[in-house]
């Protein structure tokens, strides 16, 4: 099984264009963030489970790169996997991919905290929720098959 999952499929409309035609930042933005929600779940990891044990995640930090434009037309498939596992945070990885080609448009690194909403504090990592990434780390330097 590989570490690297499919979280996001979708397609560029024309309207995801500004004026120079090609795709706007804001719609990278906006599937890499969908991307982050089902990263979770692709590993066996989920939102009503944290929520029964009283924490949930916070967006610690994001690093996009932009590599290549997409245009209208084009399809897209984001690849994301965990990278790190540290006390109370984790870092993931997606990767854009044209899904004709394969070629990379972009990715971004992500870093996420636990967080208790009680006490508005960071939390550990649940030792279920780490025995379910900890198997599945990848090289962040690495990329989908």
């Amino acid at each position: 099984m590989s570490a690297w999952k499919e979280t996001v499929r979708a397609v560029v409309f024309p309207w995801h264009c500004d004026q120079f035609g090609h795709m706007n930042v804001r719609w990278y933005a906006h599937w890499l963030d969908d991307a982050a929600f089902h990263v979770w779940a692709a590993n066996g990891v989920t939102f009503r489970r944290m929520r029964e044990l009283g924490v949930h995640t916070v967006s610690a930090r994001t690093t996009t790169d932009f590599v290549r434009e997409l245009v209208a037309g084009d399809m897209v498939v984001v690849w994301s996997a965990f990278s790190r596992l540290g006390r109370s945070s984790v870092t993931y990885q997606h990767r854009m991919r044209s899904v004709e080609t394969g070629i990379e448009h972009a990715r971004q690194e992500a870093i996420e905290v636990f967080f208790d909403p009680a006490t508005r504090k960071s939390a550990p990592i649940p030792d279920e929720f780490r025995a379910a990434i900890e198997p599945m780390l990848v090289d962040p330097a690495s990329a989908p098959d």
